[in-house]
């Protein structure tokens, strides 16, 4: 699958380790799914965190269906779920306890899996540590501290402060996944973009010692005190709460003062106070993603208020999107210059992200009664209107490394539906596993046999997948039975007859008519095969900026 489902690279413990293809700078969720990408891949990765071992403390409380589609490709979403709890609501309530705003989020999303899951960090963090940990390919260095970044056209040489003293790693490329406070970022000299959005919070984690109701996910907009409440899972809850300025958390961190805060939900019987600590939610976006051979991910490329829960979701999303196109450069399948797709993609998603997150940030903390008076009135009036729960609705991508058409579904989420290949019924990726993809129904399938590009799309390890009213047998595809007929759904909404899909999960390209076919897979095997537009077929790829 184009180098993405188990190839394995020579280990880095090899004479040579410190000439690698990626160095992955900071190893919290981000940074792990990074190198379990590029590792997967079959590169030689290695990962440099100054902590000595895993941070161990819950930061991130949530993720989205699209997450947890990148976490079961990575093997294990299976082994979270009974760690995680799947949320159908999230309740935004003002002083006297009016329901304002109930958002909903479905059983099964657009991903096939839960759309909100609150989870404990940690437990996550170890279970990316397994999956890194189990790949030859890749190294993982704790207290291993950058001091210094160099670069040439050809690669980066990192001065690494170890146990051991100073000493040097040179790698094709680097990514900095290593936080708000980046030292790669720093480095590079890159400056950030501020919203002008920042306050200053206290943070309360709390282990149950016995099942207790609390409000699972709950946004007070009190203005004596924004306050939020909100579930890490089965065994842990998080209260927090705004405070007027950060000289006040010495103050309020009391554990007395805590327990205060929160004795209507929680007793010392019922929970140990694990961790309290102070965050300032801020608004930042990098100016630069990507100089030369380094490249910012995560939290050192932007950071967001935690309104939408989409802090680490977008970390992951930036991999993702890095992952599969440093594969196909890496592999020299593509030029270096793909690489700038990659801010063109992901810049104005984290900014619409970013800005709704503010949006919603600034109604659940006015501080003003007036003015939260009249949000009040306006979201009740709102909330009378509409017996439906809002549902969060994020963007796609616009321009970038996708089809030349603008057709239906471009730069979407792809869907993930359950199917049945005759011996196995699971969701899609389960069943296929990962890489691009061509979803098409059976007259595209026979467009493509007839061209002759069926053969070619297998030859460069693009799956072709049929998903229809029962599976069978084909050398060159995968029919498989479209279980609860979300495909056949996807397509009737699409219009279309063929659904180019990259490894990132978002939608290439489609096509209406069956044998349009033809010039989609065209354009899918010119990004794989590095082609240039008008290359001798006429259906190169290209990058849409």
């Amino acid at each position: 699958m184009t180098g993405t489902d188990g190839a394995r690279g020579a280990s880095p413990s090899d004479a040579d380790a410190d000439v690698v293809d990626v160095a992955v700078v900071g190893y919290g969720p981000v940074g792990m799914a990074a190198a379990a990408l590029l590792g997967r891949a079959g590169h030689r990765v290695v990962v440099l965190e100054r902590y000595a071992g895993l941070y161990n403390l819950p930061r991130a409380a949530s993720f989205d269906d699209e997450t947890m589609r990148t976490l079961a490709r990575l093997g294990v979403a299976r082994d979270l779920l009974p760690k995680l709890r799947a949320q159908p609501t999230y309740e935004w309530r003002n002083g006297r306890g009016d329901l304002l705003l109930e958002q909903h989020f479905a059983e099964v999303g657009r991903s096939g899996w839960p759309e909100w899951n609150m989870m404990y960090q940690p437990d996550l963090e170890e279970a990316l540590d397994a999956v890194c940990r189990s790949m030859p390919g890749v190294e993982v260095r704790h207290s291993s501290a950058v001091v210094a970044l160099e670069q040439t056209a050809e690669d980066v040489t990192l001065t690494v402060d170890d146990p051991r003293g100073p000493r040097t790693l040179t790698a094709r490329y680097v990514l900095g996944c290593d936080g708000g406070n980046s030292f790669v970022r720093s480095a590079l000299g890159v400056e950030l973009f501020d919203y002008g959005f920042s306050e200053p919070w206290m943070v309360c984690d709390f282990r149950f010692r016995r099942p207790t109701p609390v409000p699972p996910a709950l946004q007070l907009g009190d203005p004596l005190g924004p306050t939020s409440v909100i579930s890490l899972g089965p065994a842990h809850h998080r209260f927090s709460f705004m405070l007027d300025s950060v000289e006040d958390f010495e103050t309020e961190r009391d554990p007395r003062r805590v327990w205060e805060r929160v004795s209507s939900h929680l007793t010392p019987d019922d929970a140990d106070l694990i961790r309290v600590a102070t965050y300032t939610f801020r608004s930042l976006i990098a100016d630069e993603w990507r100089l030369g051979r380094v490249l910012l991910a995560g939290d050192a490329a932007h950071q967001m208020p935690p309104f939408l829960g989409q802090g680490m979701c977008s970390g992951l999303r930036d991999v993702q999107n890095l992952a599969f196109k440093l594969d196909l450069v890496l592999r020299g399948a593509a030029p270096e210059g793909m690489l700038d797709t990659y801010r063109t993609e992901r810049e104005p998603h984290v900014r619409a992200v970013t800005e709704k997150g503010i949006e919603l940030g600034r109604l659940q903390t006015l501080r003003d009664t007036a003015r939260a008076a009249e949000r009040d009135r306006m979201l009740l009036e709102r909330r009378a209107r509409s017996a439906e729960p809002e549902a969060v609705r994020l963007p796609g991508l616009v321009e970038g490394l996708f089809a030349r058409e603008r057709s239906a579904g471009r730069g979407q989420l792809s869907v993930q539906g359950v199917v049945d290949d005759g011996t196995r019924r699971d969701r899609l990726d389960q069943v296929v596993g990962g890489g691009f993809h061509l979803l098409a129904d059976a007259g595209a399938l026979d467009a493509l046999e007839r061209s002759g590009l069926l053969d070619d799309l297998a030859g460069a390890g693009v799956l072709v997948v049929v998903p229809g009213e029962r599976a069978a047998a084909h050398p060159k595809a995968a029919v498989v039975h479209d279980v609860h007929g979300t495909y056949r759904d996807w397509f009737a909404e699409l219009g279309c007859s063929a659904v180019a899909v990259r490894p990132d999960l978002y939608v290439f390209g489609t096509a209406a008519a069956p044998d349009a076919a033809d010039g989609l897979a065209g354009e899918l095997l010119g990004v794989v095969r590095g082609v240039e537009p008008g290359g001798a077929d006429g259906r190169g790829a290209r990058a849409n900026t």
